[in-house]
């Protein structure tokens, strides 16, 4: 699934490029893919755990393949193209959430952190393989090619989980839980105001949302800063690798204080090598910069569990639906800001402007980050009895995690 999107999106930025030579569609083309997470988190999360996970996994990856045949063989012009993976792409978040929710359960305590820690590493050796074949493909048969490439991935995807998965109820089983908790986007609402009005869960979301932005928006001037050509999945693959390097380090040499204590820091990093692009570098030095940069996504292993002891149980999946959806948002929108600055400034400016953000940013929420150090309570500041209860179903019945 992470191969084959990051084969679509590298693919479909080339494609743009060579078609517009725009810099801004190009960086726009990048991340439109996961811009749908604003819709999809605002309004749909709750259903997470009112459809069977298997079939909502299932069902993503077949209108993958969709997606991906129409954009490599439909002639399709390019704003039916970007339209086209902004609608298919609105319940990606509700895919995510059903996922997400279910890991704390079945490894709870330090052993939930490791297991993130984990995930991240798998998830870069994927997009790793992903840009790799994808950059191959690109050489070979042009962007077409590397979207039919992604096709089959995703196709294969289903079968495994298909095959793989054991069919589950949905979390929401009783017509209690269903009264309770009224309509999908009512719900939705609902718990997402609860949630983003918890001072603790709030400053925690923001921490986790902010600084990848930034990376997202230097990451997608990549692609125009060297031409548009394969060079730049090389780079773009390099990212990947410091993200796996990073995430395996603090997670399998680091306990849990000093996880937290380099949370700042390794934030900070998240930002700081891009202002090397002002030096122009080629590709080999681009890759490198961009691999230190990434290795600074660690930083959210500092969080987790933070995040797991502020969100009550009852609304858990929703929100990490939520953490999620806002993370892809706020990446979309840093890859748009970007790509604008990037129209008028050039690529080269637009990439260390955005790693002078992210460094910015870090340091702005050292509030957040220092009170990592601070000892672990269950409610969070002044508003958090309010999602504890409000959050609960009001008559008999067990509430989902993503209730």
């Amino acid at each position: 699934m992470i191969a084959g999107d990051s084969v679509k999106m590298l693919a479909l930025s080339v494609l743009v490029y060579a078609r517009t030579g725009s810099p801004g569609l190009s960086a726009a083309a990048y991340m439109v893919g996961w811009l749908p997470y604003i819709l999809g988190g605002l309004f749909l999360l709750a259903l997470a755990d009112r459809l069977p996970a298997r079939g909502l996994m299932v069902a993503g990856e077949l209108v993958r393949v969709a997606v991906c045949l129409a954009l490599a063989y439909g002639g399709l012009p390019v704003w039916a193209m970007l339209a086209l993976v902004l609608v298919t792409g609105l319940f990606s978040p509700v895919f995510g959430a059903a996922r997400n929710a279910m890991l704390p359960e079945v490894l709870p305590g330090d052993a939930f952190v490791l297991a993130r820690s984990l995930m991240g590493v798998t998830s870069a050796g994927a997009q790793i393989a992903g840009l790799a074949l994808g950059g191959a493909f690109l050489a070979a048969t042009g962007p077409e090619g590397a979207l039919a490439v992604t096709a089959a991935l995703a196709a294969m995807a289903a079968v495994v989980l298909r095959a793989g998965l054991p069919r589950r109820p949905p979390r929401s089983v009783t017509a209690a839980d269903q009264g309770a908790r009224g309509g999908t986007v009512r719900s939705t609402v609902r718990v997402n105001g609860l949630l983003v009005r918890d001072r603790r869960v709030r400053g925690l979301l923001l921490a986790s949302w902010v600084p990848p932005a930034c990376l997202a928006g230097a990451e997608a001037m990549v692609v125009p800063y060297l031409g548009g050509q394969g060079r730049a999945g090389a780079v773009l693959a390099a990212a990947a690798v410091g993200m796996a390097a990073g995430e395996f380090m603090v997670g399998r040499f680091a306990g849990p204080g000093l996880r937290e204590r380099l949370s700042l820091p390794l934030a900070v990093l998240l930002g700081l090598p891009w202002l090397g692009f002002l030096a122009g570098p080629g590709t080999g030095w681009a890759a490198a910069l961009a691999a230190v940069a990434t290795a600074g996504l660690a930083y959210q292993l500092g969080l987790q569990r933070r995040f797991l002891e502020a969100v009550p149980e009852e609304v858990r999946g929703q929100a990490y639906g939520l953490l999620s959806a806002g993370l892809m948002t706020g990446q979309a929108v840093g890859a748009a800001l970007v790509g604008a600055l990037g129209e008028t400034a050039g690529p080269q400016v637009a990439i260390a402007a955005a790693g002078a953000a992210g460094v910015t940013a870090a340091l702005a929420l050292i509030p957040v980050f220092r009170a990592g150090h601070e000892p672990a309570e269950t409610a969070a500041g002044a508003g958090d009895g309010e999602v504890t209860e409000a959050a609960r179903p009001s008559r008999g019945g067990r509430a989902g995690p993503g209730a």
